[in-house]
């Protein structure tokens, strides 16, 4: 999941055109249907499953081309309503690709969706930098297929403005800052509500899984075969609720919650960090050259007083940088999540010389500004497990209890509750438990020191499935696949390429 600006929880930056993709991109269109307009046939008949009134949209034939830089990947748009509620108050599109099966016959399962996270990071970047991180098994047996949800990246996007995200509040929060971040937020708000206002109560997670199904619909499959990482869980399982017998075989990675609201998850987050630093700062200690020290209690002490010395006079460093306490512990959340710990112990070490090259090196690489830091705003304030709807003093009020949950973190993550308050649209998705009773077997899979998706919601979430099988890493950083486990590659590729979970209560280490 990210944090606001920072693009802390996601996996790829977002491309920044999709000419790079696409010969013809609408991105942008809000298409109004024309009225009268007759309705496509439906293609593949017990594959569509779509109601009348969407029979265009699940009957649609996109025309799929060689992508024009990248031609080993496949391109189309595909539309979907603006409104499901209306579809006839006009159309966005959907940019996809795909990288057809090498595989046929007996061994080709259907199309393989994906979404790496966020919300607000692009699948498409992702599948053209991962494609080669999947199996040749699973390869042989799916078209991947990557659709940037609505509002990101290549698709219909949210766009609010180039001047939002330089607004943007970094995700710190000492006291004394959750006014400023509030008034920052509401800058945010007061934009997107300016440039995107028409768009915005259509960007949640709720029409992304309407949409996923108009995709698998499209692609002839008759089951949503899917991987979703991170947010692409909380995505995939809203899929799974909505449409329970449409399920295929279906991996959640890095699993969200969707039982908790805004604050229980932000606070959560916080002590998923702290978990993960604990784990980071008991390896370090067995180094002798850790630059924290030699136990986890001296760790704490030596990072509380690097933050606070940066926050008290900010080491500058190059034109126009600054370096707070709050950059300090942005670099120690990107490593903790990526994980990095080698880069860590080397920024840390810098940092106390007085060099902040390490510590910005870390918190550029997730910085990169793009329009998915709008989306993240727009998709996350339409859930309320997502949004934190806290006033500022409702906010201050809450820093003893984060600070009490998280001694290094709390703070940091209490100055995002103030994120969506201004926010022009009200949330269309409830915290709720969700069992998505008669969906085939779903795969959720932990890690035990995940610091951004902790490992309890991903036993929350498979205990609430009806058809959950919780798959458990004992490892440290962000989601499990892909991630060099050859325990956790085997079970979930054995899974999508033969349908088999792993035995109950199966721990990779």
């Amino acid at each position: 999941m990210n944090a606001p600006r920072r693009r802390l929880h996601g996996f790829v930056a977002v491309l920044g055109s999709c000419a790079l993709l696409l010969t013809a991109c609408a991105a942008g269109d809000l298409r109004q249907t024309p009225a009268g307009a007759p309705a496509a046939a439906p293609a593949g008949g017990a594959a569509t499953f779509g109601p009348a009134e969407l029979a265009r949209y699940y009957g649609q034939k996109p025309v799929w081309k060689a992508c024009a830089e990248v031609p080993s990947f496949q391109c189309a748009t595909i539309e979907v309503p603006l409104d499901y509620d209306r579809p006839a108050g006009g159309d966005i599109t959907l940019a996809a690709i795909r990288q057809k099966a090498t595989g046929n016959g007996a061994a080709r399962v259907g199309s393989l969706q994906m979404n790496p996270g966020g919300p607000g990071s692009s699948a498409i970047a992702y599948l053209l930098g991962n494609a080669d991180s999947f199996s040749p098994a699973v390869r042989a047996a799916y078209d991947l297929v990557a659709v940037d949800p609505r509002g990101v990246g290549a698709s219909t996007l949210v766009d609010c403005a180039t001047e939002t995200t330089a607004a943007a509040p970094d995700p710190g929060a000492r006291r004394a800052d959750i006014g400023a971040s509030a008034a920052a937020y509401a800058q945010i708000a007061a934009e997107c509500r300016r440039h995107a206002g028409r768009l915005l109560p259509h960007v949640g997670t709720l029409d992304a899984a309407r949409d996923m199904d108009v995709v698998r619909a499209v692609l002839g499959d008759e089951r949503l075969h899917y991987v979703g990482f991170s947010y692409g869980t909380y995505l995939g399982a809203t899929y799974a609720g909505l449409f329970p017998t449409r399920v295929g075989r279906m991996v959640l990675d890095g699993a969200v919650d969707p039982s908790l609201d805004g604050y229980e998850f932000t606070i959560g987050q916080a002590r998923g960090y702290e978990v993960a630093w604990k784990s980071f700062a008991a390896d370090c200690a067995t180094r002798p050259d850790c630059p924290v020290g030699h136990s986890v209690q001296e760790a704490d002490r030596i990072l509380n007083s690097l933050v606070a010395k940066a926050n008290r006079t900010p080491l500058r460093q190059g034109k126009d940088i600054a370096v707070t306490g709050d950059s300090v512990l942005a670099a120690v959340v990107v490593a903790l999540r990526a994980p990095a710990w080698e880069a860590l112990r080397a920024a840390l070490a810098q940092l106390q010389a007085g060099d902040t090259t390490a510590v910005q090196s870390l918190v550029g690489a997730d910085e990169e500004t793009d329009p998915g830091d709008q989306s993240y705003y727009a998709v996350s304030c339409l859930s309320s497990t997502l949004g934190t709807w806290s006033t500022v003093a409702q906010a201050e009020a809450a820093l003893p209890e984060f600070r009490r949950a998280a001694p290094q973190f709390g703070e940091y993550y209490a100055g995002t509750l103030p994120m969506c308050t201004q926010w022009p649209v009200r949330p269309d998705q409830s915290a709720h438990r969700i069992t998505a009773a008669g969906a085939a077997p779903i795969l959720v899979v932990g890690t035990l020191r995940d610091p951004a998706t902790p490992y309890p919601w991903a036993q929350a979430l498979a205990g609430q499935l009806s058809s959950g099988r919780l798959l458990t890493w004992d490892g440290d950083g962000h989601t499990a696949y892909h991630q060099g486990s050859t325990c956790i590659e085997s079970a979930v590729d054995t899974y999508l390429t033969q349908g088999r979970t792993p035995p109950s209560g199966t721990v990779c280490v």
